[in-house]
């Protein structure tokens, strides 16, 4: 995992996150970053922090569906960069290249429009949180096979326990708070 990104970012992350427990099934704590999204000003704080780091850096930036859109337009406006949208199966019209992947039980796919990802070398991927990693590292191979590059995984929270990372391989990834 890289580091040096402003540590005030995990701060306001955590301070304004709100646990569920058993939810969306037993067994399970959903942290949800929606108080975050509803407080404005730490919200802009979060994406113009990101956004300074970033500058430079990267040519787009690509959200994994559903919550990885609320990061990566603001923050794809902030830079004036692309914005790629990584979809769940079904969900894109026209032309459209797809990655599968396991899940514990089952399997599930990903889907983006390749006309996106064209001349993208240094894509930023950004989600709210890495879990088991198969979602992240289905979403670097889509990227790639669309013909881009992925530059770096970011993500709000890190489920450290579920060593996510681990399936990353040498794609570089930050977090900016691990639980």
């Amino acid at each position: 995992m890289t580091k040096d990104i402003d540590p005030e970012l995990g701060r306001i992350i955590t301070s304004h996150l709100k646990n569920y427990a058993d939810f969306p099934q037993v067994g399970i704590l959903f942290r949800d970053f929606s108080p975050l999204l509803a407080s404005g000003e730490p919200f802009a704080q979060l994406i113009s922090g990101i956004a300074e780091h970033y500058r430079g850096k990267i040519n787009a930036v690509a959200g994994l569906e559903s919550r990885g859109f609320i990061l990566a337009a603001p923050l794809a406006v902030a830079l004036q960069v692309p914005m790629i949208m990584v979809r769940k199966a079904g969900k894109l019209p026209g032309n459209i290249i797809r990655e599968s992947y396991d899940l514990e039980y089952g399997s599930a796919a990903l889907e983006v429009q390749p006309e996106t990802v064209a001349g993208c070398d240094r894509i930023l991927v950004i989600d709210d949180l890495l879990a088991t990693g198969g979602t992240a590292r289905a979403s670097v191979k889509l990227l790639e096979k669309a013909g881009g590059h992925v530059s770096e995984i970011l993500v709000l929270m890190e489920l450290r326990g579920l060593h996510g990372a681990e399936v990353l391989g040498d794609t570089p990834y930050r977090a900016l708070v691990q639980l």
